[in-house]
């Protein structure tokens, strides 16, 4: 499973770089506003700066909902790098913009999904990406991991390409349900990441060896 960080923060991004995990970049509007970033020129040079640095994919979200703006939004944002994705939301313009980048060869992530059948209509547009929200459904009292169980066996039943990118993960364990229920990918916060190191017999094995290594060598 590959992971991919979901933030616009340099910092956070290049601590999860030196950590040798990093995949991938998620961003959105309202993480380039949580890190002052505002303005269309902005946020472009943002992304341009999230592209240097990250070897994988960075997903880039249009703000538009209408088809043409989508694929104005789309093209040029592609245009910024190599490794950028387009973000589209799952509505019915949406879909059809997602048509239209695949068959440029623009990859893309279908975000906002909350269903099986909208992951169907993704998959089958020919969305490189889809991004079910875990936390979001567990919000409404749903499973949001048996939602992702749900479209890895329709995906893998009909092969479908189209990869699962596991978002709104909030916790650790969210990532360790997310990878056992089939998703290709885990987008979350740096927090979510760095959660997975930490055990308690760790903590208290490390000690017990710098404990007996310092009796053993005193004096």
């Amino acid at each position: 499973m590959k992971f991919f960080i979901d933030t616009a923060n340099l910092d956070q991004i290049k601590e999860a770089i030196d950590l040798g995990i990093l995949d991938g970049v998620t961003t959105n509007p309202s993480l380039m506003a949580k890190e002052g970033i505002t303005g269309d020129k902005n946020i472009i040079a943002h992304y341009k700066k999230i592209c240097k640095i990250v070897e994988g994919d960075v997903s880039a979200e249009v703000i538009a909902t209408d088809y043409k703006g989508m694929i104005s939004e789309g093209e040029r944002l592609a245009d910024l790098a190599d490794n950028i994705v387009v973000k589209i939301p799952m509505i019915k313009e949406g879909i059809k913009a997602i048509s239209y980048f695949s068959e440029k060869g623009i990859n893309t992530n279908c975000t906002l999904v909350f269903s099986a059948g909208q992951a169907i209509l993704a998959a089958k547009a020919g969305a490189t990406y889809l991004s079910p929200f875990v936390g979001r459904v567990d919000d409404i009292s749903w499973d949001g991991i048996k939602l992702i169980e749900e479209i890895a066996s329709i995906f893998s039943i009909q092969g479908y390409m189209t990869e699962i990118l596991a978002a709104s993960i909030r916790t650790p364990l969210h990532i360790v349900q997310a990878a056992k229920a089939g998703a290709d990918i885990v987008t979350c916060p740096l927090s979510s990441i760095l959660g997975l190191l930490y055990h308690p017999l760790t903590d208290i094995g490390l000690a017990k060896f710098l404990e007996d290594h310092h009796k053993a060598n005193k004096g």
